[in-house]
């Protein structure tokens, strides 16, 4: 049987509400690799640059907050970096 308390009660809305808010940030952060690997994919060298800068910009922050490891934010930043870079050449 589940605690009852009201300190559970509280922790488990406050659970909730943090999983949402993660899953709608991780679901902005793969759509933004999506996109910028289109635009890798396309060729457009000019929108992947802009589009690597703000890639970069919400990994960053999603590593900041926890959502991802660090690691796994720098293998995307590195992934997408050398993936721009035989593009622009």
């Amino acid at each position: 049987m589940a605690k009852r308390t009201k300190s559970a009660l509280k922790a488990n809305r406050q659970n909730v509400r943090r999983r949402e808010h993660n899953r709608q940030l991780r679901s902005r952060l793969r759509t933004a690799l999506k996109a910028i690997r289109a635009r890798l994919d396309a060729q457009d060298v000019d929108g992947a640059k802009a589009a690597l800068r703000s890639t970069v910009s919400i990994v960053d922050k999603m590593a900041t907050r926890g959502i991802i490891h660090r690691n796994t934010a720098a293998r995307y930043k590195s992934r997408l970096a050398a993936r721009f870079s035989r593009t622009a050449a």
